[in-house]
């Protein structure tokens, strides 16, 4: 399977974690935000937020020069220790939200692997997009990148434009050759000394000899070249906070065999089961991770509904996913980390036990989920106190113990609903006269019996376009014995409860 990865990076995350602080201790929002520091004997500007920006300062600009340019603004010392525990945090938090594999970039960015985990969450471009939203949600600006390669996707996330930049398959290389030479992360004297030999892209540099240039900078300089385009090996080192609960199995003779991965496994779970039990808690988010001799990190995540301390069950559901690790040429050692956990509810417990009054469902999801991906997949209906037909229903987690309302249970809904519903001609009385015959679909109906109607009145609270707005709707049998559900927008009084059309809304079995 071919690797892919997200680089996340966070332009303004100084002054993005300032602004996030709990009310009266954050920065007042309509002063330019400036954080300074020491190069040397010199102040400079570490850091500015996106009104500074706009009104000239820059990174990097002598504090003196910053002050003079705008009068008021809101100098405050740089604080990297925390600006880093803070990215850290945001590590943590990726690593339950989406990858078994994410790591802090200092000083603004996070990489995360999301090799083979990418459709649990939609896609890779409903994947990138989340990430954006979630942290734009959070007060954070954000620009995210996904290629074949860590160095890859670093260059994209700051030297493409817009938040967003998804890189299919095989299309790395050539992108990559057009980016400027600054992508590679290369420091800042090579770099200057790049540029006077002529050096302005990542092509140029890497169509020339090794030799020569490798002689007067170095071997960093084609290493981060290797890197980028994917012939070097970039290991990521996955966040661990110390109160995480982690087993771990090192190798004396690499393994590969998917049996032997399975034993050694369920070894793994048995022992994080006995840590959890001192710990009183279960999971709810368990990351396997597989280094290969080759420093490649094979990971297989699953999820739980509710905290889980069954070994037999954590077993099963890491077993199910092994065939998705590729051992390459043997697998050195493994890591089984509880990324997430919560306390076990007194009914699990009582279970644990065999003194469980009943059986729930949560297995079943939590096999469904980490099979299949979104738990939006997963639901089920419940009755919604509503009298518009498509807000009758709603959906609920599998576990939700919601029975829903009773308020409709006795109006006759058809078995299956059209969302939306489906315009239809029909020649019909008004006002309250069902049709006599409709065309829908290319078909025509003749209407042999008719029931209604049942007036619906717009939700007024729900959107304003709802006021005063009518439905009338008629069960119409029609001939061959088939029953639909129809309705007419407006009484026929009154022309501001609506246009008189009609629609297909059902399906009686």
């Amino acid at each position: 399977m071919m690797q892919r990865v997200i680089s996340v990076y966070l332009p303004t995350w100084p002054t993005d974690r300032l602004r996030r602080l709990p009310d009266g201790a954050a920065p007042p929002r309509d002063v330019p935000l400036v954080l300074k520091g020491s190069d040397g004997r010199r102040r400079v500007v570490t850091a500015v937020d996106d009104f500074a920006f706009s009104l000239g300062i820059r990174v990097g600009m002598p504090v003196a020069k910053a002050q003079a340019l705008v009068n008021d603004l809101h100098l405050i010392d740089a604080q990297p220790e925390a600006d880093l525990a803070e990215l850290e945090a945001l590590a943590l938090w990726g690593l339950r939200r989406y990858s078994p594999l994410v790591m802090i970039d200092p000083p603004d960015g996070l990489v995360l692997d999301i090799t083979g985990a990418a459709h649990l969450h939609g896609g890779e471009g409903a994947l990138l997009n989340d990430i954006v939203a979630q942290l734009g949600g959070k007060g954070v600006c954000a620009r995210v990148a996904l290629s074949e390669t860590w160095g890859a996707s670093y260059a994209f996330a700051r030297y493409y434009a817009g938040p967003v930049t998804l890189i299919e398959a095989g299309q790395t290389n050539e992108r990559l050759l057009r980016l400027p030479v600054e992508a590679l992360r290369l420091p800042a004297h090579t770099l200057d000394s790049l540029r006077v030999l002529g050096f302005d892209t990542i092509g140029e540099l890497a169509s020339q000899p090794r030799a020569p240039l490798t002689l007067r900078f170095g071997p960093e300089l084609f290493r981060r070249i290797d890197m980028a385009f994917g012939r070097l090996a970039q290991p990521i080192s996955p966040a661990e906070p110390p109160e995480m609960i982690v087993t771990r199995r090192a190798f004396f003779e690499p393994i590969g065999a998917p049996e032997t991965i399975a034993k050694y496994t369920r070894f793994l779970v048995e022992d994080l089961c006995e840590r959890l039990e001192e710990a009183g808690e279960g999971v709810l988010q368990l990351d396997l991770r597989c280094t290969r001799v080759d420093n490649r990190v094979e990971a297989v995540q699953i999820r739980t509904a509710k905290p889980v301390r069954d070994q037999r069950r954590l077993s099963k559901l890491l077993c199910d996913k092994i065939e998705t690790i590729e051992p390459g040429f043997g697998i050195e050692r493994m890591v089984l980390a509880a990324t997430h956990t919560g306390l076990l509810s007194p009914q699990q417990i009582l279970a644990t036990y065999g003194e469980a009054e009943t059986r729930d469902v949560e297995d079943l999801w939590d096999t469904l989920h980490n099979r299949f991906g979104a738990t939006s997949r997963i639901y089920r209906t419940a009755p919604s106190p509503s009298d518009i037909p498509e807000r009758a229903v709603k959906r609920l987690s599998p576990h939700s113990r919601d029975m829903g309302s009773a308020r409709n249970a006795r109006f006759r809904r058809p078995f299956r609903l059209l969302r939306p519903p489906e315009p239809m001609q029909t020649m019909a009385l008004l006002p309250d006269h069902p049709p006599v015959s409709f065309q829908w679909r290319g078909n025509r109906y003749r209407v042999t019996a008719a029931d209604g109607p049942e007036r619906v009145r717009g939700e007024w609270w729900q959107t304003e376009k709802e006021t005063g707005k009518v439905r009338d709707y008629f069960i119409l049998q029609v001939e061959g014995g088939e029953r639909f559900w129809a309705f007419r927008t407006g009484d026929g009084q009154n022309d501001d409860t609506g246009a008189l059309r009609w629609y297909m809304h059902g399906k009686f079995a």
